[in-house]
């Protein structure tokens, strides 16, 4: 048995690129993931599951076809499934999400931001 840590704040400096989430750890059937952001994603939403943000460094904002949430460090927000949503973030910001291992980081969208295979750090 593996008795050791993840250090969250180490795991974020192994990585620069922004909308590519990395995955940390696993739990049942869900993946812990790490993701850094800055500008504009793609409007996109996920018809089976709800999504959390969980901003662990810096600001961000996500808008909903009818309006916005703005989040800060050690704050998150749950977007129910089916919801369509767009993540975004004027400077860089870390974020925690906890997902179905099938969730693809774009839902029902596949655009430039897609990434069907995620990387372990």
């Amino acid at each position: 048995m593996n008795y050791s840590s993840v250090d969250i704040k180490e795991k974020f400096n192994l990585f620069a690129e922004t909308w590519s989430p990395k995955i940390i750890g696993e739990m049942n059937d869900y993946y812990i993931k790490l993701v850094k952001i800055k500008d504009h994603f793609t409007w996109h939403r996920h018809e089976e599951t709800d999504e959390v943000f969980i901003v662990y460094k810096g600001n961000m904002r996500i808008y909903f076809r009818d309006g916005s949430v703005d989040l800060c460090e050690g704050q998150m927000y749950i977007i129910p499934k089916n919801i369509e949503h767009k993540p975004y973030a004027e400077k860089e910001c870390e974020m925690m999400l906890f997902e179905p291992k099938t969730t693809l980081n774009t839902g029902n969208v596949n655009d430039k931001f897609t990434k069907e295979k995620l990387d372990w750090i």
